[in-house]
């Protein structure tokens, strides 16, 4: 699997809020789709990983870092790698999510936790 671009990566980028994931305890294979995964198999998995993000105290800083790195792989706080891109399309450059709390912003908590639920 490619490595994300370091230019990606936010400057202000911290990973404290990683020891207290839910997903910490959490087979990393549910997060991230096995090669040409498809249709109702994928769909269950991601079903499965969003669970564990829906109990997650730190959703919201993981979503706002898989937004803000634009993270092309796996799930992030309740959110696919379809549904992060949707969202990029939103965003025009002017709203370019860099800062902490930026993607949450330019998202919205609301579009961000009916995604999460689904």
């Amino acid at each position: 699997m490619p490595q994300q671009p370091l230019a990606q990566v936010p400057m202000d980028a911290t990973w404290d809020w990683q020891e207290h994931g839910a997903c910490r305890d959490a087979d990393t294979a549910l997060f991230f789709h096995p090669q040409n995964e498809r249709g109702s198999s994928r769909l269950r998995r991601d079903r499965a990983a969003k669970s564990v993000c829906g109990r997650c105290e730190v959703r919201l800083e993981c979503a706002d870092y898989a937004i803000r790195a634009r993270e092309p792989y796996g799930v992030w706080g309740g959110l696919t790698e379809e549904e992060r891109e949707h969202l990029y399309v939103r965003l025009t450059s002017r709203d370019s999510a860099r800062d902490r709390g930026d993607g949450i912003l330019a998202v919205g908590v609301e579009t961000l936790n009916r995604l999460a639920a689904q």
